[in-house]
């Protein structure tokens, strides 16, 4: 017998081999299609997520019609419906409706195979009835209409309130209260209180914030001068008498800004629009409480367009209100923004030297081993580990001796010794600093010996080399890498909750106070936004669809960010792309 090795591909072996006598696996098909498929799914997968956080939250402010449910038990619902679904009732809700409606229910669900359809009204006037949504279920329902002027009334406080226009009041006396002619008088002299109520705003927190700092600065002076020379000495005495005089000093200007403030309230209240809601119940409203009303029911396409503008101008322009479920986000969008940038920034030099070093400088060996492996190692840990980190050594140990030496006069009230925007740049810089020296040193080892070689063949010293040489030619990569920490640190949550973040920060880390750049103040942030909205808001249902708005623009802005640092990697790609020797 022959001892030569049998032929693989020899016809013989139908589990290998495909109907051509060729090898499957030599030919690649069930990897191309294995691949693929993957590349498929993971694709449907991403556009899938994306479509629906673009789809929800698009739409989250575009106006809805209004309707009014007359339910078998006469009571009257109106508001907008959230959502619906199918359900099985229950047989105590059936109960509830009394003979002969319960009967009547019991027949219309059984005919319908023991199902029904429910609805998720926002019925909003929660000041009047305690609760924002209630569930309607069709058999509850004796007659459904979209009356003409039900209004949607967006305040202030308590939510949105839905009602029809009653009467409109100047000096407690009513000057129209047919539906029409109030809407008129609202439209006429609503924007004008408006207006008048951001100048009030302005003056109780700009002015009177000016002046107040004035004041707790002269306050701080002279506790600082009692602490460093004793409270009886001459320096003390003084700064107290410095003190006491820059309060009277201000004493009119304080009265001057409160006549104002003054003077505007008394005009705000001349003006009110008085509704009814379904139930008949009265609500008097004050026109510089509504920040927004329209007749949902009477609106034209060009008219639902503007109220949907309206919004979004709101929701990317204002502070957030009502809990963070209403209003806009612009303090986070800023604070968001403001972080990354700081991130990038702080972790992308160190990133590159401390790649530079291990890849050009330092000599292989364990130490260098142990660094690589502690590097790769740290990419891995928790991000909330890196939060708690922050929080003792940032937070306690520099800012606290920062406090000690700088701030004295503010304690026990800690001011860098506590949360703030700085603190949670550098904390996340440390949790993307792995991603920055993996992709560097990456970028570094893939520039050609040959071009190092020549470059010392020219008589080059080894930094001219890396500067002139091996970093420009790095430099997209290098780029990849900050894109990517760039990311991560944009979307972090966890370690936020612990160096910075909170849920209502309406001073901004830069400002146009003195000295304008705050890095040791509170944020807010989009990803903390959208936790707080999801997981502890009050209102839920309300918040639901502000959880969709707020990641879309979250994800719009990472987005932005990316796109920006990869037209730049783009660019530099072309500039340094040269022929290889």
């Amino acid at each position: 017998m022959s001892d030569a090795p049998k032929n693989p591909f020899k016809k013989g072996a139908p589990s290998r081999l495909g109907r051509d006598g060729h090898s499957l696996l030599a030919e690649g098909q069930t990897m191309i299609w294995l691949t693929g498929g993957g590349f498929v799914i993971s694709l449907v997968m991403v556009i899938g997520l994306v479509a629906l956080v673009a789809w929800k939250g698009s739409t989250t402010f575009w106006p809805v019609p209004v309707e009014r449910f007359t339910l078998v038990n006469d009571s009257v619902l109106m508001g907008e419906i959230s959502r619906s679904e199918t359900y099985r009732p229950r047989p105590e809700e059936f109960d509830s409706l009394g003979e002969p409606a319960s009967f009547r229910a019991k027949a219309f669900v059984d005919a319908a195979g023991g199902e029904s359809e429910r609805s998720m009204v926002r019925t909003g006037n929660f000041d009047l009835s305690g609760s924002h949504f209630t569930w309607i279920s069709d058999f509850q329902v004796r007659e459904r209409d979209r009356p003409e002027w039900a209004l949607v009334v967006e305040r202030l406080s308590w939510g949105r309130f839905y009602g029809f226009p009653e009467r409109f009041e100047i000096d407690g006396q009513s000057v129209a209260t047919e539906p029409a002619k109030v809407w008129e008088q609202f439209l006429v002299r609503h924007d004008d209180r408006r207006e008048a109520w951001h100048r009030r705003v302005h003056l109780e927190r700009h002015e009177i914030g000016a002046l107040n700092r004035r004041v707790e600065r002269a306050r701080l002076d002279a506790r600082r001068a009692a602490m460093e020379h004793g409270p009886e000495s001459p320096e003390a005495i003084a700064a107290g008498e410095a003190s006491g005089l820059m309060v009277e000093s201000l004493a009119d200007d304080y009265r001057e800004i409160d006549e104002k403030i003054a003077a505007i309230n008394a005009e705000d209240a001349r003006y009110a629009i008085v509704l009814r809601a379904a139930d008949g119940q009265e609500k008097r409203f004050l026109l510089s409480e509504i920040v927004r009303a329209y007749p949902a029911n009477r609106l034209s396409l060009g008219q639902k367009v503007g109220v949907y503008a309206s919004r979004w101008k709101e929701f990317l322009a204002d502070e957030p209100r009502e809990a963070n479920s209403e209003g806009g986000v612009f303090p986070a969008i800023f604070g968001t923004v403001t972080m990354t940038l700081l991130m990038s920034v702080a972790v992308v030099p160190f990133g590159i030297l401390a790649a530079l070093y291990m890849r050009e400088y330092a000599r292989g060996g364990l130490a260098i081993s142990a660094v690589r492996v502690a590097v790769n190692n740290l990419a891995g840990v928790p991000s909330i580990v890196f939060g708690v980190f922050g929080l003792g050594f940032f937070c306690y140990f520099v800012g606290g001796g920062i406090d000690g030496v700088f701030f004295k006069e503010r304690l026990p009230s800690p001011t860098f010794g506590t949360g703030g925007v700085m603190w949670a740049s550098l904390t996340l810089a440390l949790l993307t600093l792995p991603v920055v020296i993996v992709a560097t040193e990456e970028a570094l080892a893939a520039v050609p010996r040959s071009m190092r070689e020549g470059s010392y063949g020219c008589g080059a010293s080894k930094w001219q080399t890396i500067w002139r040489i091996v970093l420009p030619r790095a430099t997209p990569g290098i780029m990849t890498g900050a894109i990517l920490a760039m990311a991560r640190g944009a979307g972090e949550v966890a370690p936020l909750m612990l160096v910075g973040a909170v849920k209502l920060a309406p001073e901004l880390p830069l400002d146009g106070v003195a000295p304008f750049i705050h890095p040791e103040r509170s944020f807010m942030h989009l990803g903390f936004h959208i936790y707080d909205l999801g997981f502890q808001s009050q209102n839920s249902e309300a918040a639901k669809p502000m959880v969709y708005t707020t990641t879309l623009l979250l994800i719009l802005i990472i987005a932005t960010l990316n796109l920006a640092a990869i037209w730049l990697r783009a660019r530099l790609s072309r500039r340094y792309r040269a022929s290889q020797f």
